[in-house]
């Protein structure tokens, strides 16, 4: 069984390459962030001709996010951001999915962390809010689905190994002890990092930006990430990153991640 997530940066034009890609690596689960595009728009024929249904929660312009799973695996209990949380963001989406593979349901979240802009905006103080109360939330998630995944785009990297140049970025967005410390807290629910689970080339990155040659020179940073619950820990097979879209022509500035789990 095979889940990824993908930040594909406009599903408007970013959707050729979306079905490409899922010709060619037929993922069980895939969550995608930053849609773009309000829920009237999002592409429900196009996706099920290429064997996919999907939950969704779209904002125009901004944000969006959407799980799509393989026929015939179905959703259920779905969830559209954080509940109790005031937020007119389109951020989060999660569901009871039944693998097309006949494994048992998993409860999937699917998350676009928001960016935060920079330590002391606005921005920052609203990323700490939504941070502590996503934190809240997994604990009566977990409680509830012991076989959980989270992923997503979280905008924050683990630690310096993240980062091509962790001395320059050191207390910027992305790699404050303040953003960190909030992923050590969802760590310490009972959550882990699938890509650590494995040895991993040095300076393995999901983002690159697009200016300054940044994925040519591989100056980028791993704040895509897949985080898989005690129970899903034993059933992980392999966690890697697939950069080859991003060298596709008008790619998304994201790389997709992907995690293969023993079929449990």
């Amino acid at each position: 069984m095979h889940l990824a997530t993908w930040n594909v940066n406009s599903l408007a034009v970013r959707l050729p390459h979306v079905l490409d890609w899922l010709a060619a690596h037929p993922v069980d689960i895939l969550a995608l962030q930053e849609l773009k595009l309000s829920d009237d728009q999002f592409p429900v024929q196009a996706l099920q001709q290429a064997g996919y249904s999907a939950a969704w929660l779209g904002q125009k312009t901004y944000n969006g996010v959407a799980l799509l799973v393989r026929q015939p695996g179905a959703v259920a209990e779905v969830q559209r951001n954080i509940p109790g949380f005031d937020d007119d963001q389109a951020r989060v989406i999660a569901a009871t999915v039944e693998p097309a593979t006949g494994a048992a349901p998993l409860r999937v979240i699917g998350a676009y962390f928001p960016n935060g802009q920079a330590p002391g905006s606005d921005k920052f103080a609203y990323k700490m809010r939504w941070l502590q109360a996503l934190r809240e939330w997994l604990a009566h998630e977990l409680a509830r689905h012991p076989r959980l995944v989270l992923m997503g785009d979280f905008n924050i990297t683990v630690d310096d190994a993240d980062v091509w140049d962790p001395e320059a970025l050191r207390d910027t967005i992305h790699c404050t002890r303040e953003e960190r410390a909030h992923l050590q807290a969802l760590k310490d629910l009972g959550l882990h990092d699938a890509f650590r689970l494995f040895a991993q080339p040095p300076k393995s990155f999901s983002w690159w930006d697009y200016r300054q040659l940044a994925f040519p020179k591989n100056r980028g940073l791993r704040i895509d990430h897949i985080f898989i619950s005690d129970a899903m820990r034993p059933l992980a097979r392999s966690c890697t990153i697939d950069r080859a879209p991003r060298k596709w022509k008008q790619p998304s500035d994201h790389a997709p991640v992907v995690l293969e789990l023993a079929n449990g």
